[in-house]
This record gives C-alpha cells, sequence and structure tokens, in this order.
C-alpha cells in the first residue's frame, strides 16, 4: 500500500472516515506532463497526491498555458468535482512525476454525502487553494521573477520532501508565466549566489535558508493560511 500518510487531507480525517475513503483509492503513478483532466471534458477522477507536484493551468487567447495553482501532498486534484461543477475550463497536469491516490468522481460524491468530516476538510482545502490563486496573482503583479522563482522551488520542495527533484526550466517558465530566457536568467543568479544548484532538468536545492531569504513573503502567506485552516 502507498504511504498514504503524506497526503495531509486523507490525514486529517478521523479513524473511520479515512479507513473507508481509502478502500476506494487506487495507488497510481504520474509521469511528466501526464494530464489528470482535461479542460471542458467531464472529470472522471479525483486525486490525492503522496508526492510529486501537480499543476492546475489556464488557457490564455493566444493558445499558450498559464498556472494559477499548483498541488502537492497538501491537497487534492478535482475541486470541479467537490463543487459540485464536474468539468472547467482549466487543466489539470503532472508536473514533478510522483504518487497520487485516485477516486472515481462519483464515488467521491458518494462520501462527500456520507462524511460531514470529509466535507468540513474539503471545505477548508479549497478555501487554502483559492487563497493561493490569489496570492499568486498579486505575486505575479508585485514581486521580481527572481522572488518568484525562489518562492516556488520552496513550494516544490516542500511538496517533494527532497533537495533534489526533476524540474525543467521550461516548466519553471511555465509557472511563472515568462519566457524561458527570463527563468534561465533568474535561475543562474540563484545558482552563482549558493542557493541552487541546476544541471539537465534536475534542481537541488543547496542552502534553503538562503532559498527563503532570496523568495518574496508569499510563499510564507500561502502556507500560514494553509496550517491555520488544516493545521
Amino acid at each position: 500500500m502507498a504511504r498514504t500518510h503524506l497526503n495531509r487531507l486523507i490525514a486529517a480525517l478521523p479513524a473511520a472516515d479515512r479507513k473507508r475513503l481509502l478502500k476506494a483509492l487506487e495507488p497510481i503513478r504520474m509521469t511528466l506532463r501526464q494530464p489528470l483532466y482535461e479542460a471542458r471534458d467531464s472529470i472522471k477522477f479525483v486525486y490525492f497526491p503522496l508526492s510529486g507536484v501537480h499543476s492546475i493551468v489556464s488557457t490564455v487567447t493566444d493558445g499558450g498555458l498559464v498556472e494559477v495553482a499548483t498541488v502537492g501532498n497538501e491537497g487534492m486534484v478535482g475541486i470541479p468535482v467537490f463543487l459540485g461543477g464536474g468539468s472547467t475550463p482549466d487543466e489539470a497536469f503532472c508536473h514533478v512525476p510522483g504518487n497520487l491516490l485516485r477516486m472515481r468522481a462519483a464515488r467521491f460524491r458518494e462520501e462527500l454525502r456520507r462524511s460531514r468530516a470529509l466535507r468540513t476538510v474539503m471545505l477548508r482545502y479549497t478555501q487554502a487553494f483559492i487563497h493561493q490563486i490569489a496570492q499568486h496573482a498579486a505575486c505575479s503583479r508585485l514581486h521580481s521573477i527572481a522572488e518568484r522563482c525562489a518562492s516556488r522551488l520552496l513550494m516544490t520542495y516542500d511538496r517533494v520532501s527532497s533537495d533534489e527533484f526533476a524540474l525543467t526550466q521550461e516548466s519553471l517558465a511555465q509557472m511563472l508565466g515568462v519566457r524561458r530566457a527570463t527563468v534561465t536568467t533568474a535561475a543562474g543568479m540563484l545558482q552563482h549566489a549558493g542557493v541552487i544548484r541546476y544541471t539537465r532538468g534536475r534542481m537541488t536545492i543547496v542552502d534553503q535558508k538562503k532559498l527563503e531569504r532570496a523568495s518574496c513573503g508569499c510563499y510564507r502567506i500561502i502556507r500560514r493560511e494553509y496550517n491555520r485552516l488544516l493545521g
């Protein structure tokens, strides 16, 4: 069995609710850029990540994709199912490969009707998720690329629980909504300062404390609000 305790939403449930939920969950592994759901398609599964990072992206008028939120082992992919929509113009895909637990959307709706605790956890997580989107919007308007880059790397570091992880500069550019050349410059500054090391699609956090000092305050604000809501 996958290490289910690594997903914080599942871990937050009472033992009886957690046991029932786990019986309906299937362990899977996602590879880089593998879709979790497509834009405007009916969402067939919800996902509880155990590791890795998964992106929620919106399509802009020129056909490009802009990341609006990320999800790791603190959350769930498939909020439109919880909210009753069942589909969304956004899409979700794997950004950093990892393991997940998935459940059919219809079964998840049944569990929501049955479990008050699950509804409460999902409501609190949805509030934290909305706050993340709002904070990212403010961050992209007010802070430098280097600060934003440091914040996103810290969020990824938290979710993979490792100093080293797979991350291409192209993926990081999409996270930040900027050109790859811009990310190359920002990452180069961090590498020159001894904060990170980047080689062939592998990112290594050399000094977490320096990375925190290089980041804007948004990383800490998002983390603090999540912890306030979900502990």
